[in-house]
């Protein structure tokens, strides 16, 4: 086993993309079968310094560079959890896992099935995943919906320091895959973090959390659209209308009865996400809402989304994401909303 891992102070202050950085640390201290790999995640520490320092520490064959060749990352997990590894591969970016979609879809997601369980698949795919840093063609996008929809994937997204170490935690302790979206635009943004708390008062997988208690409307989202959310609740709040967020955190599988629960409170719900509108996770979340709130709801579900076009360039963006105008609007939909 590797030396103790260094930990941060209690009651620190972290961005998320150095509590991601601790993470990686904790496992790769834990664990020797740990590996972390990508496109220069070793001597350059990634492209957004998320693995900064990790090769230094604990040597070129554990924390390593690979080819630009995403198919050849994901193959190469796979091959190494079928040897017993703990994989964390990295894609450098959201949409380069195009490419191995193939690998993802039917060589990680299947094996454990196809082997009738002789075979886990204990892989952490790191993505960094949205928009919102103002980013070239095919480095903002949303693949939340495609990944829930594969069986076999579990799917995470966090939005703050605390929920990264938390949820990255879980992921790579799994024995299951687990697709780790991370919100690039909140990487450098800084909160509160304590590394033992929040191992101590880590939620099950699938658990949900409340981040803003509220009467009038739910607000769902995940991701970098909680802050956002909370912004519009801030507002809200100015014209005596309390907003409640909940972050979905576990986009597969989703907390249902978090859903139920909040929801049963407000009687309305507003889903935020900057994917696309049509088959987004959205349309997921609204029908569990519906299932398990039919006979409570005042108003239909409402969904506030990025458009049904390709990701725009960077100087287009603010029109593309969802805005705390366009949520606010549909809290005032639900709101006004009145049986015929």
């Amino acid at each position: 086993m590797t030396d103790a891992p260094t930990t941060a102070a209690p009651s620190t202050t972290l961005s998320m993309q150095a509590a991601i950085n601790l993470a990686l640390e904790h496992a790769l201290a834990q664990d020797d079968r740990t590996l972390v790999f990508g496109e220069d995640v070793g001597k350059l520490g990634g492209v957004f310094r998320v693995t900064d320092g990790l090769q230094e520490r604990f040597g070129a064959d554990r924390v390593f560079d690979t080819p630009l060749a995403e198919s050849a990352i994901m193959g190469m997990a796979v091959g190494l959890a079928l040897h017993g590894f703990r994989p964390i591969p990295e894609i450098q970016f959201d949409g380069f896992s195009y490419p191995a979609m193939n690998q993802i879809i039917t060589q990680l997601a299947r094996m454990h099935y196809r082997t009738r369980g002789a075979a886990p698949m204990p892989v952490t795919l790191r993505l960094p995943s949205f928009g919102g840093i103002r980013s070239p063609e095919m480095h903002s996008e949303s693949l939340e919906a495609i990944f829930a929809h594969v069986p076999g994937l579990k799917v995470a997204s966090p939005s703050t320091p605390t929920d990264a170490y938390q949820l990255l935690r879980q992921s790579i302790a799994d024995p299951d895959p687990v697709i780790f979206m991370e919100p690039k635009a909140r990487y450098w943004n800084k909160a509160p973090f304590d590394a033992a708390m929040a191992l101590a008062d880590t939620p099950p997988i699938g658990s949900s959390r409340v981040v803003r208690p509220g009467k009038h409307v739910t607000l769902v989202a995940w991701g970098a659209m909680v802050s956002r959310c909370i912004r519009a609740a801030e507002f809200a709040a100015e014209d005596g209308v309390e907003l409640e967020v909940l972050d979905l955190r576990w986009l597969k599988p989703i907390d249902a009865a978090g859903l139920a629960a909040s929801v049963g409170r407000t009687r309305r719900a507003v889903v935020v996400h900057e994917a696309p509108l049509t088959a987004g996770l959205g349309a997921e979340v609204g029908t569990l809402i519906t299932e398990q709130c039919f006979g409570t709801l005042r108003a239909p579900v409402q969904r506030v989304t990025g458009y049904d076009v390709p990701y725009p360039p960077g100087d287009l963006e603010d029109h593309y994401l969802p805005s705390t105008d366009r949520i606010l609007s549909a809290v005032q939909r639900v709101l006004e909303y009145r049986r015929g």
